[in-house]
């Protein structure tokens, strides 16, 4: 009462029916809610209108006693008002326990926005390394997996988890080279070695890579024959036109988005697997416990997966996208804008490990399926990748047959770009010319013609007179043989201060690079000394 007659601008002495309505309110009703019904629950019960409390007045004993029993009334209702509302305010018990689930149900749906669009935020952050982790489930590669759970049963699984540090590291290593650089990783070879030795290492990876996509659209070409019908050579063709076609045609951004779609069909071949009768616990064994064998076959098989699964073409892709992603968002690299270093490193980490960690999953699968069912029936060798989805069909029934097919056709889609895309960028780089998906082709004509000719002798490797499967085991036992040198200079890259600025390399993931680099070494040089040594 006091505070209205102030607002009004007079001055009156204090009330007692106003201190006895007050200490009513201070009772029972809410605090922030005694201004807001004054004037309506006066006229209401207490008679008295909002314009009668701000003007000074005497009270006699009949309006001091309406003032009181509106102040009750007053104060019944806020209190009434309080524990249907807030959980927090005075009231019955029943109505705070409705509150408080209530208003747990609401902070519960909360925090389910708030992690749900933490995941969105780092799907959507997720790029090169996702992109290239799930192109190393190439048809090249499904093939090698494929064969060696063929051949050797579970004997093999070892080498998933085994490989993952190792594969992780170095495409984090190659990822840090073209963030801190802003150019590629042959761009950083030719600014680091002699030209002889960056020559040598392009052409090696020419040469593996049109090997490799032969494979691949060979494989394609098969597996559509398989589920449509029709011609493969036909298929093989339409499949490299499309894959060269799609990389000149479409802008950048909306190209990695589908590339980053196409990694989805990478499980059917967990829904593979999971159709299947897996005896688990031997996969357990196998992958916990392994027994090397030093036979020549089973080291050739080795360096096969290490080679298909440690392939040199993803490290010049990893490094040159991170680069491209550079430009086409409009940023710099970090050596010019050292303050983004942290959260771009953790943000590389993140993107190389969960790649690397989806590949290694899905190629664990196909050896295990491919172990389960062609081993297990005493199928040892097999054709090609649509072959061993052939094999499957009466083993394993049809719905393994079409997921593994299905695999190699999603995958080659995911592959063949990016095989060609590594090619062109290495000789590109190489040159010191344009470079980059982002650019026009008339400004970038080196890169495209580059990358639509790879593509063209991949399409011309299928119809030479080679069996497409040991086309495919060859390829990844020469990747298996250039990749160790890749990796020594792409280790000695990062690690020179000259290249990197103040990001050079830390020592930890120095040390696992080494190691990566001196096991693919052994396994290479144990499986000639294999060949060599007199049966």
């Amino acid at each position: 009462m006091k505070r209205l007659h102030q607002q009004a601008g007079h001055k009156t002495a204090p009330d007692p029916a106003a201190k006895t309505s007050n200490r009513a309110l201070q009772r029972g009703s809410h605090p922030h809610r005694t201004r807001r019904g004054d004037a309506q629950i006066g006229d209401r019960d207490g008679r008295v209108s909002g314009r009668e409390l701000g003007r000074p007045r005497r009270t006699s004993r009949d309006g001091r006693g309406r003032l009181m029993a509106a102040a009750r009334v007053r104060a019944r209702r806020g209190a009434g008002r309080a524990s249907s509302r807030s959980p927090f305010d005075s009231g019955g018990c029943a109505a705070r326990r409705v509150c408080g689930i209530g208003a747990g149900a609401a902070a519960a749906s909360m925090a389910l926005k708030e992690r749900l669009g933490r995941a969105a935020t780092t799907v959507r952050a997720l790029g090169p390394g996702l992109v290239t982790g799930a192109a190393d489930d190439d048809p090249g590669g499904l093939a090698t997996y494929s064969q060696a759970g063929a051949q050797f049963g579970f004997g093999l699984t070892w080498t998933m988890p085994f490989t993952f540090l190792l594969l992780a590291s170095m495409q984090e290593i190659s990822a840090r080279i073209g963030r801190v650089t802003g150019q590629g990783l042959a761009a950083s070879l030719r600014g680091a070695f002699p030209r002889p030795v960056l020559v040598l290492m392009v052409s090696l990876l020419l040469i593996a890579n049109t090997i490799n996509l032969g494979a691949d659209l060979g494989a394609m070409g098969e597996a559509t024959a398989l589920i449509v019908g029709g011609p493969g050579h036909l298929y093989v063709v339409l499949f490299g036109a499309f894959c060269a076609g799609a990389q000149i045609l479409l802008p950048y951004k909306p190209y990695v988005r589908l590339l980053k779609w196409l990694t989805l069909s990478l499980f059917f071949y967990v829904g593979a697997a999971f159709s299947l009768q897996v005896p688990w616990g031997a996969v357990l064994v196998g992958t916990l416990l392994p027994k090397i064998s030093w036979t020549p076959d089973y080291l050739m098989a080795v360096v096969a997966v290490l080679g298909t699964t440690l392939s040199p073409y993803l490290l010049f892709w990893q490094a040159s996208e991170e680069a491209e992603d550079v430009v086409a968002n409009g940023g710099a690299a970090l050596r010019q804008v050292p303050a983004h270093g942290g959260a771009e490193m953790r943000r590389i980490r993140l993107d190389s490990y969960i790649g690397i960690g989806f590949s290694n999953l899905i190629g664990l699968f196909v050896i295990v399926t491919t172990a389960a069912t062609l081993h297990a029936s005493g199928v040892r060798d097999i054709g090609t990748a649509a072959e061993a989805a052939t094999a499957l069909r009466p083993i394993a029934g049809p719905f393994a047959f079409f997921a593994f097919a299905a695999g190699i056709i999603g995958t080659g889609l995911l592959a063949v770009p990016i095989l060609a895309g590594s090619s062109a960028y290495a000789v590109t780089e190489a040159f010191g010319r344009p470079v980059g998906l982002s650019l026009k082709p008339a400004r970038a004509a080196m890169f495209y013609s580059t990358l639509a000719l790879s593509t063209a002798l991949g399409v011309g490797m299928h119809f030479l007179p080679v069996p497409p499967m040991k086309l495919l085991y060859w390829s990844a036992v020469l990747n298996g043989v250039v990749v160790a040198p890749v990796m020594a200079i792409t280790v000695i890259v990062a690690s020179r201060p000259k290249t990197m600025g103040g990001f050079v390399l830390p020592l930890p993931l120095r040390m696992v690079g080494g190691a990566a680099t001196a096991v693919m070494a052994v396994a290479v040089l144990a499986m000639f000394a294999a060949w060599l040594k007199p049966s």
